[in-house]
């Protein structure tokens, strides 16, 4: 008989960037592994004072074979009740939430504990952020409330693992890497992909692709653009692919004064999931220039896509990217990340790298996650 499982958190209606696809791509993993699976989300995730991006809701259809029901009002307290009197009511075997803001902790908190009422359920967080990029007052109270309905934790970070050793020294807490992306196409080529980008083959590309917030460092990346030995190589060109998540006037401002302006592809709407490998597929290096930072979903789809990275030693990106054998771990300076980019360009390591990428990326297996977090769920 097929293990029931209920996933909470983002996922189709809701656009959610990162979150609402790995959620959706665990579904279908554990449908993999014969699992009986549901998705209950969000109506409305957030009010509109913390939604900085256009729209809440995808326009894109949804996921096929998957069960999502949308419940949750992150702001209506009736709507926390019905939700975990449902989930309590259909006595899953395993709940999963997906926590990363502590404004979520009071619903999704008391949805948890309705769900424990019923003396059956195992309840386990991903928790992506303890401590949260952007703090704000009330944050260790909330994340506290959250936390405390849970029976174990997963975190993909050393440092977010860490963080909960703060809140939760007792509970069973698992560090399980980010799965592969591997639900945005096939690989195509340079040639296929800059065509459905309307992008010039004569140029070299590099990649900064997401929601752009400050803590993601893209003023470091455009002032490392503007480094002396990187303006001699006007073939080297920035994409920048991801929805302005604060202020862009502030980097309009920057990209004039360092006179960027066509050195850069600016992509900056939403980018549907349609069109994400062509964006990959088109660059020769991923660039991730954080402040700080847990783990990043960009790292796993430039994986499957077998591309090099420039990642910054802060958080949990460097444990996913061994420097040198993969790609490039430095500090969060812009004359490090334009040191990086132009070795890459003059030395053979666009071929080196993918090599080793492509037997590196093995061991980020969703298979091996959902194995994992049954395994957890035995030991609370």
């Amino acid at each position: 008989m097929a293990r029931r499982v209920v996933i909470v958190g983002p996922a189709h209606p809701l656009r959610g960037g990162g979150m609402a696809t790995f959620n959706e791509r665990l579904a279908y993993a554990f449908q993999e592994a014969g699992d009986a699976v549901e998705i209950v989300t969000f109506s409305l995730q957030y009010p509109s004072f913390l939604f900085p991006g256009k729209s809440q809701y995808s326009d894109e259809p949804a996921p096929k074979g998957l069960h999502i029901h949308v419940l949750i009002n992150s702001i209506n307290p009736l709507s926390w009740w019905r939700a975990g009197n449902y989930i309590r009511r259909q006595k899953p075997e395993l709940v999963i939430f997906r926590f990363w803001l502590p404004f979520m902790g009071p619903a999704l908190g008391t949805i948890a504990r309705l769900i424990r009422r019923n003396k059956y359920s195992k309840v386990l967080a991903i928790t992506d952020n303890v401590v949260p990029h952007e703090k704000r007052p009330g944050d260790v109270a909330l994340t506290r409330y959250f936390l405390s309905a849970c029976q174990g934790f997963i975190t993909m970070s050393g440092a977010v693992q860490q963080d909960l050793q703060r809140f939760e020294p007792e509970k069973p807490a698992l560090y399980l890497p980010h799965p592969l992306y591997d639900n945005f196409g096939a690989p195509e080529s340079r040639a296929e992909a800059c065509a459905a980008l309307g992008l010039d083959t004569k140029y070299n590309y590099i990649l900064f692709f997401g929601f752009i917030r400050a803590y993601k460092g893209l003023d470091l990346l455009l002032q490392a653009m503007a480094d002396t030995r990187l303006a001699q190589r006007p073939d080297i060109r920035l994409i920048i692919a991801g929805e302005f998540y604060e202020d862009a006037a502030l980097y309009h401002k920057l990209i004039k004064e360092l006179r960027l302006q066509e050195r850069l592809v600016l992509r900056t709407d939403f980018i549907p999931n349609a069109t994400v490998r062509h964006y990959f597929c088109a660059a020769d290096l991923v660039v991730q220039p954080y402040r700080h930072a847990t783990q990043s979903g960009v790292t796993q789809i430039a994986y499957h896509f077998d591309k090099p990275m420039v990642v910054t030693n802060v958080g949990g990106l460097a444990e996913l990217v061994p420097d040198g054998e993969v790609g490039y771990v430095v500090a969060p300076e812009p004359t490090e990340i334009a040191t990086a980019i132009l070795d890459f360009y003059t030395s053979d390591k666009g071929l080196y790298f993918p090599q080793h990428i492509h037997t590196y990326k093995k061991r980020f297996s969703w298979s091996r996650f959902v194995q994992a977090v049954w395994e957890l769920a035995e030991k609370v």
